[in-house]
């Protein structure tokens, strides 16, 4: 079976560096970096006594790993507005957090070179349990300042409903 069914004839797998993240309807401005989907489930050993010495194995319970966005420090307030969802210093007592919307649901949108849209993955009740505003800081350093989100989340899921689009045909020179 051919990797790409729409277009047989590409060999290469999407590239990582085409990817965009909504929540709340909107794309999220400045996103560079975001770590892996990942889960991982428990595996259970059991046997009975008249087994042999080796044991069986079943799946247990799944887990799914925090995911971590990054984007350069600027203006826009989307990092700090949610993580104040969570927690909010000096806010009086009982209004530290919003119990109400301090999770959401986000979209990792993945495209081609060509800037198509190839892949979506849908995460699930997200909240965040990390937001780093600053790095450490070094006047003789040449880097830029980059901010930080750690979201928990219940699981993702492929969007099934986004296709795999026709890529353009290669002008002859």
């Amino acid at each position: 079976m051919a990797e790409f069914s729409v277009n047989p004839t590409r060999f290469d797998p999407y590239k990582n560096f085409k990817f965009r993240i909504k929540w709340d309807g909107r794309y999220v401005a400045g996103i560079s970096k975001i770590s892996g989907l990942r889960r991982a489930t428990e595996v259970i050993q059991h046997r009975e006594g008249g087994d042999p010495s080796s044991s069986r194995k079943s799946p247990g319970r799944t887990e799914y790993a925090p995911i971590t966005l990054e984007r350069g420090v600027t203006h826009d307030p989307e990092f700090e507005n949610w993580a104040n969802k969570v927690w909010r210093l000096g806010a009086g007592s009982g209004a530290e957090v919003s119990l109400k919307d301090f999770r959401k649901d986000i979209t990792l949108d993945l495209y081609n070179e060509t800037g198509q849209h190839v892949l979506s993955y849908k995460i699930y009740h997200c909240w965040v349990s990390e937001y780093q505003i600053l790095p450490d800081l070094d006047a003789n350093a040449n880097a830029i300042a980059i901010e930080q989100l750690k979201l928990e989340n219940e699981g993702w899921e492929r969007d099934r409903s986004v296709p795999e689009p026709a890529e353009p045909k290669s002008k002859k020179a």
